[in-house]
């Protein structure tokens, strides 16, 4: 599969090819799914806590005797019946996380690259190189019809350009390394630099 290369200024640079293996899978959203779920529960804080009737501070002395007031039985103001007790079973500070296996992850990306091909959002661009100038780049931009997009460059991002990118709203860069599939699924447009383009292929294979 052929797609065009083409540069910042919206001129043409040849073309690539698509590797088939990573761009002319037929999308599944079961894994794309099950990988999104494993990244926001792996980025789940997890910090949520409420205190028990052993934390709350309150007097374990028995509130009266057993028997004889003609009321239910009870020890403790502490315990979860009354109002300002303990909570019975209540969220405990955890980790969200649970795994899955390098290669459901790796195949999960190539789902999500492939379904950015087959939708027609995907753009290979010829290299991300700015002077760090943001309203140079964000003309740019605009020029080219990118309302939110995702850029993923090679093994390194270039300084200026990722400097002028991070005040444009809608516009993130990331190293090949960093590409996942969340963020390429949550963005409408995803571009792929030529150097991007052979670090995914040497990634993914």
């Amino acid at each position: 599969m052929k797609l065009d290369v083409i540069k910042l200024d919206g001129g043409k640079a040849g073309s690539v090819d698509l590797d088939e293996a990573l761009f002319g899978l037929e999308p599944r959203a079961d894994i794309l799914h099950r990988v999104v779920r494993w990244q926001r529960n792996n980025a789940q804080a997890g910090t949520h806590k409420v205190k028990t009737r052993s934390e709350v501070n309150y007097s374990t002395k028995k509130i009266y005797r057993q028997k004889g007031t003609g009321g239910a039985r009870h020890g403790a103001r502490s315990a979860p019946i009354f109002r300002g007790g303990g909570v019975y079973k209540g969220p405990v500070v955890r980790s969200h996380g649970h795994d899955l296996t390098k290669k459901f992850r790796k195949l999960g990306l190539k789902h999500a690259l492939s379904a950015k091909a087959k939708a027609g959002e995907l753009v290979v661009i010829d290299a991300a190189e700015s002077d760090g100038k943001t309203s140079a780049l964000a003309k740019q931009v605009a020029n080219l019809g990118w309302k939110r997009a995702l850029i993923i460059d090679g093994a390194s991002v270039n300084e200026a350009f990722a400097k002028a990118a991070s005040n444009i709203e809608g516009l993130d860069i990331l190293p090949t390394m960093g590409a996942n599939v969340y963020d390429i699924l949550k963005r409408d447009t995803l571009v792929i630099t030529k150097a991007g383009m052979e670090a995914l292929e040497a990634r993914l294979k």
